[in-house]
């Protein structure tokens, strides 16, 4: 019929063997297939590079970008699915700088730029095939044989066509500007970039004292970039901040912020003397133009080259009174806004700093790092007077994200894209986007929006997508946005077919429209996040061909990726399709966590702590982590990833549904019992199965609905609720229904309902542990009906059938199952165990329930007879003390009165008032006391042999008082339950007929002979045989009584 269901929990094997399914029978293509006339749900997926190794973050991504298609399949979309593969940029480079032996750009282009760049070719699939098994067995369903690639000329054609387009709406340009910029990989980094690499430092500033032209005193200058002082063109003042002329202990004149001269100079004063006497106030605006020596000759030779004037005070409100001396030195070459000022001040331009990051000859210092020249200038300074004071400060210094080098800010000519011309539009269009959670969208990503910088497109590099500018010596420079654009205009037949890369592309040259000279392309690549940002039109080579495709596959209907790329492809995507479309290339973005060691800590191998994808895999399976990502918390929190979490949700909701499964298919093995051969007749069902359906209709509706809205964790707490209730109310409750003899009309209902509430759920479930719903699908379906589609995965999701949700039903059985568990805190509390009978049992609640709910109430927690009763406070008895801290300060000589009247009180009456007024009121020697409860510590009693439990408006009491004949059935109770404990200890089947054997206790030999023929119905015994035993012998311990039992298989 079924196969046999084996209840071990290593469901990694087991999904080895439905990813083969999978493969054998092309099932994720045979999903597409068959939705190809179904609306269009589009997804994008963020392409990984291949150069480097999938870790458990990726596990995260991964599980969240296939679960939302493959239910958006299942609702009947056609959802395009195309991998991709993220393929230029420097760490590919870094990469193979690393296998040659090769260090810094002089030694690529030694070495070769083609064979280098034919190696780049090569490393980009270093890891291709790992990160394929890894998509497998993650069950990540995307088309990978087809997949499109950043690196080939298709692509980067299409990213010609939008940067010509960028280029003819006069929005990419050339310029000269202050960048972060890498001096070991040579390049500059945009400011998504730069954002990923800050990192905390301890470094010394130094307040330097520049000599006034003219007089015996200094301005006191503040930077925390000693090497910049070389470059030194002028110093800072705000304009509308007073500055003071100060003698200074120490016996030097100086300049500064009064603002912060106590901050700077207050060290040097003593008792005696003071740190400083004001001379003279200004405004900063009196001190513009006043003139100062440059610290060194090479800095006043480089400016007197330019004929340009320098080393005088300019003024700026950039310039805070937070921090520092209240005067900045200003360097235009290092800094944005020393880059500014010396424009509207047509300050000389000195940069005495190299593209490799050294210090240049013209310095004291050429040749070192400038990082490692700071603690040189610093100990010249001082040697030479110039010094006041070199202060440890610690901050976030940016550091470039591929090879840790610390960046500087430097004035290099770049080309850049003029986001700042179309922030309105990004700000619109991202106003459309449906962010997952709203706050990053409107905050973090909105922010960015709000303050957006033209965006550093080019790379002083040699692996990448070549800028499409030829520019020619008279200056005209044209952009090329076709291969066709190309020809035509080179006129060389090779444009048709060269490869789109340096150098191939660098030997087409054009002839000049202006002069008739001839134009060669600019050396740059550009950044690699506009090849990830273009891939909505550029994996289908748009505009060039698929315009139809593209258009019905844009914007995409969903993406997801980790938080970073908020700065990232997220904001590369938002940013293109706002330049070329001015609309959002994505309606719904879930944006994902960092997966975090179970400490919270960022993991890293260094750390140790990081772990390994494939191991975790292996270990637990796709679907026990897959169900841990999905119901463990929000996925924009921190995932906290370990072991034991993933196995206690494996446990929770992934084993119980699956021994579900292995129960029905036991005993349906054992009937014969075809699902295909019956139908599920509303009418006769009993109330359970009435139940049940109306939970799993109601769960349909549930996850359908918050699926489609993305609520992830919220869709995952609806299933294991309700795998939970089937298992451990339907199908306990029931239990009986399914060993009963013969195939009555009641065993069919519990068997139909069962079948389809495992069915229906597997289904449900199917989008988020796709390995394990196939299993119980291809068993409990495909066995048994041929017809029935392929896999789970070609199946529809459950539709709601509303006729079968009875909500007062679900309401009543909910608060059936609150008694329930009033009930057992009771039996808890009164320490009897469940076996034990109890007499009677009263529950106080809004409504009286029927007969069928009491019944079961009666059975489950084993009382003879459950009472309704108006009020359970004649169980309770209540005292009452006052609460010294509040009652002490109202009433002070009152208190003893006070704590006697409540000693006194009638404690139910009192509640009760306590209760309807909010308040007790007390006449104390002829004075009102008004008590709240907060006035009162109040203590509640039972009432000997009851037990009392109250939750809400529901409460439940036990009566605890067990007569002779109530302990006599708790130990025929724990008698049949040894015994069927002792049965599955001897391997028995479920239906094998025994013998059972007792001796060693009178006691046990006399109530088992009393009960001989309920404990032989019970435990299926032939025979009960007394002060002997056989087969397989245990000696227990019942209810403090010691007895020897026997079972043997007859």
């Amino acid at each position: 019929m079924y196969q046999k269901v084996d209840t071990n929990l290593n469901f990694v094997d087991r999904e080895k063997k439905v990813e083969q399914f999978w493969k054998e029978n092309r099932i994720f293509e045979k999903s597409m297939e068959s939705r190809k006339e179904g609306p269009t749900y589009t997804f994008y997926d963020g392409p990984p590079t291949a150069n480097g190794k999938p870790h458990i973050g990726h596990v995260l991504t991964r599980v969240i970008k296939d679960m939302i298609p493959r239910y958006r399949t299942m609702k009947g979309a056609m959802v395009p699915r195309k991998a991709g593969w993220d393929t230029h940029g420097l760490p590919v480079e870094l990469e193979v700088e690393k296998k040659l032996g090769l260090d810094g750009k002089e030694q690529i282009e030694e070495y070769g730029m083609e064979p280098f760049i034919r190696q780049c070719k090569e490393s980009v699939w270093k890891y291709k095939g790992m990160w394929e098994d890894f998509s497998s067995t993650v069950g990540f369903w995307a088309d990978m044989d087809n997949p499109y690639v950043t690196y080939e000329d298709d692509y980067i054609e299409s990213e010609w066509w939008a940067l010509k387009e960028i280029w003819n709406k006069n929005l990419l340009y050339k310029g000269f500007k202050i960048v972060p910029y890498c001096p070991r990989c040579g390049t500059p980094l945009s400011a998504q970039e730069v954002s990923q690499g800050y990192k905390s430092v301890k470094e010394r500033s130094a307040i330097v004292r520049f000599k006034v032209i003219g007089e015996d005193a200094y301005f006191l200058a503040w930077t925390t970039t000693p090497w910049t002082l070389p470059s030194n063109t002028a110093l800072c003042v705000n304009p509308g901040e007073t500055y003071c002329k100060v003698k200074a202990a120490d016996g030097y004149v100086y300049y500064m912020a009064e603002a912060l001269l106590d901050t700077v100079l207050g060290r040097l004063g003593t008792e005696e003397t003071p740190a400083y006497e004001v001379l003279e106030k200004f405004t900063g605006k009196d001190l513009e133009y006043k003139e100062y020596e440059p610290l060194w000759e090479c800095t006043k030779e480089a400016a007197e080259k330019q004929k340009k004037k320098g080393h005088f005070v300019v003024c700026d409100n950039y310039v805070t009174m937070s921090d520092g001396t209240g005067i900045v030195h200003i360097a235009p070459a290092f800094g944005e806004d020393d880059n500014r000022v010396g424009r509207d001040y047509n300050l000389p331009f000195v940069q005495f700093v190299d593209g490799q990051g050294n210090m240049t000859e013209e310095t004291p210092y050429g040749g070192i790092f400038v990082k490692k020249a700071d603690p040189v200038i610093l100990t010249d300074l001082d040697k030479e007077g110039k010094l006041y004071d070199a202060p440890k400060f610690e901050h976030d210094y940016p550091h470039c994200w591929r090879c840790d080098t610390p960046l500087i800010y430097y004035a290099r000519e770049s080309w850049f894209i003029k986001m700042t011309a179309v922030r309105d539009d990004l700000i619109r269009n991202n106003n459309t986007i449906n962010w997952i959670p709203e706050s990053i969208g409107k905050g973090r990503f909105g922010d960015w929006l709000e303050n957006v910088q033209d965006w550093g497109i080019s790379r002083n590099r040699y692996w990448g997508t070549p800028l499409n500018i030829w520019e020619c010596s008279c200056g005209h420079m044209h952009s090329v946005g076709s291969r066709q654009e190309l020809y035509e205009m080179s006129g060389n037949e090779a444009a048709k077919t060269v490869e789109l890369h340096r150098p191939y592309i660098d030997e087409i040259t054009l002839k000049c429209p202006e002069c008739g000279g001839t134009m060669h392309r600019v050396p740059e690549v550009i950044d690699c996040w506009f090849d990830s940002g273009a891939m909505p039109f550029a994996q289908h080579h748009y505009p060039f061909e698929n315009k139809d495709l593209f258009e019905q596959q844009f914007p995409a209907d969903f993406i997801s990726e980790a938080v970073d790329q908020t700065r990232g492809w997220f904001y590369s995507l938002l940013a293109e399709s706002t330049l070329l479309f001015n609309k959002a290339p994505y309606k719904n973005v879930i944006v994902l966590g960092h997966v975090q060691d179970e400490n919270g800590q960022k993991m890293s191998k260094s750390k140790g702590n990081a772990v390994d994808p494939f191991d975790a895999l292996e270990k637990y399976g796709a679907d026990a982590i897959r169900w841990y990502f999905y119901i463990n918390s929000a996925p924009w929190l921190p995932n906290r990833f370990h072991g034991k979490a993933v196995v206690e949700g494996q446990r929770k909701f992934m084993s119980t549904l699956w021994n579900t499964y292995a129960f029905f298919v036991l005993y349906a093995n054992i009937d014969n019992f075809d699902a295909t051969k019956y139908t599920l007749d509303y009418e006769k069902l009993s109330v359970m199965d009435k139940w049940l359906l109306s939970k799993l209709n109601t769960l349909i509706q549930t996850v359908d609905d918050n699926l489609a809205n993305y609520r992830i964790p919220e869709s995952a707490r609806a299933l294991q609720e309700f795998v939970d209730e089937m298992s451990n109310w339907y199908v306990r409750r029931s239990r009986e229904r399914f060993w009963a003899k013969g195939m009555e009309q009641d065993k069919i209902n519990a068997y139909m309902t069962l079948y389809t509430a495992l069915v229906t759920v597997s289904k449900v479930a199917a989008p988020m542990i796709p390995f394990m719903t196939e299993d119980i699908y291809q068993n409990l379906v495909r066995s048994i009906d041929k017809n029935a589609p392929e896999s789970i995965h070609l199946c529809d999701f459950p539709a709601a059938d509303e006729a079968l949700m009875d909500k007062e039903l679900e309401a009543n059985m909910e608060e059936l199952l609150k008694v329930v568990v009033l009930g057992r805190a009771c039996r808890n509390t009164a320490n009897i165990k469940n076996r034990q009978p109890i007499g009677t049992m009263y529950i106080k609640a809004e409504k009286k329930m029927d007969s069928f709910f009491t019944d079961i109430i009666a059975d489950e927690l084993n009382v003879k007879e459950v009472k309704f009763a108006d009020d359970v406070e004649a169980f309770i008895s209540y005292s009452f003390k006052p609460q010294l801290r509040t009652v002490g300060p109202k009433y002070g000589k009152l208190l003893g009165g006070i704590r006697q009247a409540l000693t006194d009180i009638d404690g139910t009456k009192a509640m009760n008032a306590l209760r309807a007024e909010g308040a007790l009121k007390l006449d104390i020697n002829g004075n009102e006391v008004v008590l709240s409860e907060e006035d009162l510590l109040i203590e509640t009693a039972q009432t000997e042999g009851f037990v009392t439990e109250t939750e809400g408006e529901v409460s439940v009491v036990l009566d605890t008082n067990l007569t002779p004949e109530l302990l006599e059935e708790g130990f025929v109770r724990e008698i049949i339950s040894k015994i069927q404990t002792m049965r599955k200890e001897a391997d028995f089947e479920v239906m094998d007929k025994i013998c059972v054997y007792v001796q060693d206790n009178d006691k046990i030999q006399d109530i088992m002979k009393a009960h001989e023929e309920e404990i032989q119905g019970e435990v299926l015994a032939e025979q009960l045989v007394f002060g002997e035993t056989d087969g397989y012998v245990k000696e227990w311990n019942i209810n403090k009584e010691r007895v020897t039992l026997g079972v043997k298989k007859l």
